[in-house]
């Protein structure tokens, strides 16, 4: 039981740590942002920053979360293809995926030697970035969103100090627009059929006991001993 108690204690101090290092980047970035950038004149609660590269991330917070958005992906990307990338923004905003990264990452760094927890951080980033897009598909077609990750993208590899840049910022939620995968792309551009409802209750029940199985396997044997 001590184990068992000591695994959790570990897991949770994680989980405080990060959170905490998490706020302060986050104040930091908010303070670097009342110096370099200006609130937009058409669309509330969203930064423009002066920078050439097309840039659009999001920075959650408690009382007030904000979009910013770069000069350059104003002037370089459409109305349609800004409407994209600010609904894609603003889902990770409205569905907190911040919170689901942030379980995440402290998982990986409690158990960095496990190798599904790095693989488990990864999935999820693809994951959230995936359901922002399908936030963005009620707004703007496929071709419109797809131009609009393709541009910026391509935009960020040719300039790697921006692209670090880019990814630091970007990191505050999901991945940066710059690190765009091979499964997501695919998605957006094959004709997928949404799951059956058969196929969603086999999901959602496989979810629970992944939920549920471990922790029973763990504390059975000491109730058991007692």
């Amino acid at each position: 039981m001590s184990t068992a108690l000591l695994f959790g204690f570990h897991l949770v101090s994680t989980l405080i740590l990060a959170a905490w290092r998490t706020s302060r980047q986050r104040a930091k970035h908010r303070q670097l942002l009342r110096l370099l950038s200006n609130p937009s004149e058409t669309r509330p609660n969203t930064l423009v920053i002066d920078h050439d590269m097309p840039v659009a991330y999001c920075v959650p917070g408690i009382s007030q979360s904000v979009t910013v958005l770069s000069r350059g992906l104003l002037t370089k990307l459409s109305d349609q293809e800004q409407q994209a990338v600010i609904a894609h923004e603003r889902s990770h905003l409205e569905q907190r995926h911040d919170l689901l990264i942030l379980a995440f990452t402290a998982w990986n760094e409690a158990l960095p030697w496990l190798p599904t927890s790095r693989l488990a951080l990864d999935a999820v980033r693809q994951l959230i970035e995936m359901l922002a897009d399908d936030k963005a598909l009620e707004n703007v077609t496929k071709h419109t969103l797809l131009k609009a990750i393709v541009t910026v993208a391509t935009a960020a590899a040719t300039d790697d100090s921006s692209s670090k840049n880019h990814s630091s910022n970007a990191g505050l939620v999901g991945m940066p627009d710059g690190e765009v995968s091979s499964r997501r792309l695919q998605r957006l551009l094959s004709q997928q059929e949404p799951l059956g409802r058969p196929q969603r209750v086999v999901v959602l029940l496989s979810t629970i006991m992944l939920l549920i199985c471990p922790t029973v396997l763990l504390i059975a044997p000491r109730l058991l001993a007692w």
